[in-house]
């Protein structure tokens, strides 16, 4: 897992081919006045979500897990407070892997967890089980999904 500020995204341009066009796309002057939805940057391959929900609290975030991609979340006006948990130590699968939406649900407890104020981003690798939607309120953010 990876958490830092937008303006720092150059030093993790090298950990996947993915990440320059991923963090481009994330760099854009315009981006919180894109409409909400899926934005297609490289096909399947990288891919965006433009979101705008409702917090569940700490007391409803879930932590899932993602076989496939890499996610990078971007909190654009209100923080985000996301759970985190190592992969490995989740023991209650509420929810097995489910290929079509490329997500495993787990009824464990993070271990900790992360502010993701405006203008920071978190990298959620396959081994990072993550809890995003834990803050209160209403929350705009953009999800990258990276195929590994």
């Amino acid at each position: 897992m990876v958490l830092d500020r937008l303006e720092n995204a150059v030093r993790y341009l090298g950990l996947h081919p993915s990440f320059p066009a991923a963090f481009a796309f994330l760099q854009q002057s315009d981006l919180a006045s894109l409409p909400l939805g899926r934005r297609e940057l490289d096909g399947h391959r990288l891919y965006a979500n433009v979101e705008c929900v409702e917090g569940r609290g700490r007391e409803g975030a879930k932590l899932e897990a993602h076989r496939r991609y890499i996610d990078i979340q971007l909190s654009l006006e209100a923080p985000d407070l996301i759970g985190w948990r190592g992969l490995a130590s989740c023991e209650t699968v509420e929810q097995a892997y489910d290929g079509a939406r490329e997500c495993e649900v787990f009824g464990d407890e993070p271990e900790a967890w992360i502010a993701l104020p405006s203008g920071t981003f978190a990298v959620f690798f396959p081994e990072d089980a993550h809890a995003p939607l834990a803050a209160e309120g209403p929350l705009r953010k953009v999800v990258v999904k990276v195929r590994m």
